[in-house]
């Protein structure tokens, strides 16, 4: 048990007899309350603020899931280098499924193995969402019904556990610069592991241009791609993901996208996704979370660009350039928004201060997870009603589509306003306007190629309008490209690109 422990107590009545009448009894009904408090916090699901190495991460993540196993389970998604597993909580009402219609959303930690703050917050907040469904609070229920959450507390197990060894009294590892146990047991910079797209996205031929779910390029595979990188690689290919975080050290300050400099030959510069004024939005949904960051003189400078009192948030590769980070790749290759969450000055601060840092990002880690619900939402099916895969949305004015999950639903994060949004798949093509309203429920968008729709003829050359209750035959034109990775087009097609990250995977053992 920790130092500190965190709990909401029911309220109680002390009986008559039990009450003070003098001062020396006072201390008697002191001790008697300490007791009290104690026992009701562990009866209520508690928090334990403290470290928790591999075992006592595996222990609290699996005994969480035992209290409530109904709307959780604990699953794995890989072994790290060394053979410890890459354990992810979910949360859900029906766990273990995707729900036809229900987002799903992300938070991985300890990227970085002395990155420690995000690693033991997301471990607490496992701790507190069970605790608090169970006690009946009306937004974590909501919450969970209406989401399918998956937290990763640790990417780099192996890191940590070479940084614990130090532990938070050496600068090596804490500090804003200290990277003892930075890096996996190969030596490998997680966050510089994954394939840069950005370049592969400015590189494309135009004939076979794609804004989405872009080729994961030949040269990748030359490389060499950690185990934990590979298995959150096909993890978040598999699950469709809305909107997720990565939760980093050194800093205090959001991180959007891109992070790549792309093809410039620079240290630092600006560079804009084209859904850049969301991620800032998004960027803003966290920062006016959270109680420090962003709001000036709230927190020392880590560094002398003082990002509190910049708004507490920053383009990736206006801070620094970053090739081969995750979030990019999440972009580029994936339907999901992702950011960096930078949590902490001190890498691996002291144990007693990781329930202050709780408080801090409690509030942030749960508006965040929640702004997975606005935008648009809805369903593409074909004409006998059944849900089309892999159908494109498409919004005018950003260079960014997403795709149709296996039952036909998509989800897809928008600034307020009126949008002009297209669902296409296999020549058939539809147009809708959707309306997005601040601070509201995500607009439910909904397309049907049974309605009176354009069919694109295979030769681009005539269109047809009316009923479409047949199939026409596919457009193959936006074919992936040999000699490259991705889960773009069939159905078939995706789960053999998936068997070929796994072989890789396996061939790795």
């Amino acid at each position: 048990m920790g130092k500190h422990m965190y709990s909401s107590l029911a309220p109680f009545t002390l009986p008559k007899s039990l009450l003070p009448s003098t001062q020396k009894s006072g201390w008697v009904f002191l001790g008697f309350l300490v007791v009290l408090v104690v026992n009701a916090a562990r009866g209520a699901g508690e928090i334990d603020f403290r470290y928790h190495h591999y075992l006592d991460l595996s222990r609290a993540l699996n005994d969480t899931a035992a209290r409530c196993r109904e709307i959780s389970q604990v699953y794995s998604v890989g072994k790290s280098v060394e053979g410890r597993e890459l354990w992810v909580m979910e949360f859900s009402d029906n766990p273990g499924v995707h729900e036809p219609g229900e987002p799903e959303f992300k938070y991985i930690g300890n990227m970085h193995g002395n990155e420690v703050v995000g690693r033991e917050i997301l471990v607490y907040l496992v701790q507190y969402l069970c605790s608090r469904y169970q006690a009946g609070d009306t937004r974590i229920r909501r919450l969970i019904h209406d989401t399918r959450i998956h937290i990763m507390p640790s990417m780099n197990p192996d890191g940590f556990e070479r940084a614990a060894t130090l532990g938070s009294d050496s600068p090596r590892t804490s500090t804003s610069w200290g990277s003892y146990g930075r890096l996996n047991a190969e030596r490998i910079d997680l966050n510089r592991n994954f394939p840069d797209m950005l370049p592969v996205w400015i590189l494309q031929e135009p004939s076979q241009r794609r804004n989405h779910h872009l080729d994961i390029p030949e040269w990748y595979w030359e490389t060499l791609v950690a185990p934990e990188t590979l298995a959150v690689m096909i993890w978040s290919l598999k699950q469709p993901f809305v909107l997720a975080a990565n939760l980093h050290g050194g800093s205090v300050v959001v991180s959007y996208p891109f992070d790549s400099c792309g093809l410039r030959k620079v240290m630092r510069s600006y560079s804009e996704a084209p859904d850049d004024a969301l991620f800032r939005k998004l960027a803003k949904v966290y920062v006016d979370g959270h109680r420090k960051m962003g709001k000036c003189g709230q927190v020392e400078p880590c560094n002398p660009l003082n990002f509190t009192c910049k708004g507490g948030m920053t383009n990736g590769a206006e801070w620094y350039c970053v090739a081969g980070g995750m979030q990019d790749f999440s972009y580029m290759a994936t339907n999901c928004l992702e950011m960096t969450f930078e949590l902490s000055c001190d890498k691996y601060p002291d144990e007693s201060e990781l329930m202050t840092y709780w408080e801090d990002n409690k509030e942030a880690l749960l508006t965040y997870m929640e702004a997975v619900h606005t935008g648009i939402k809805g369903f593409v099916r074909d004409g006998s009603g059944k849900g089309v895969a892999n159908a494109t949305i498409s919004v005018e004015g950003v260079d960014h589509d997403v795709t149709t999950a296996s039952d036909g639903d998509y989800w897809r994060l928008l600034l307020p306003g009126t949008h002009n949004v297209t669902a296409s798949w296999e020549g058939f093509e539809q147009t809708r306007t959707c309306v997005v309203k601040d601070s509201s429920p995500a607009t439910i968008c909904d397309f049907s190629f049974a309605a009176t729709t354009t069919w694109f003829a295979p030769n681009g050359n005539k269109t047809v309008t009316g009923q479409t209750s047949f199939i026409p035959y596919p457009d193959r034109s936006s074919n992936p490209a040999s000699g490259s990775f991705s889960v773009h087009g069939s159905l078939s097609f995706g789960c053999y690109q998936l068997l070929v990250l796994a072989l890789t995977a396996v061939w790795r053992l």
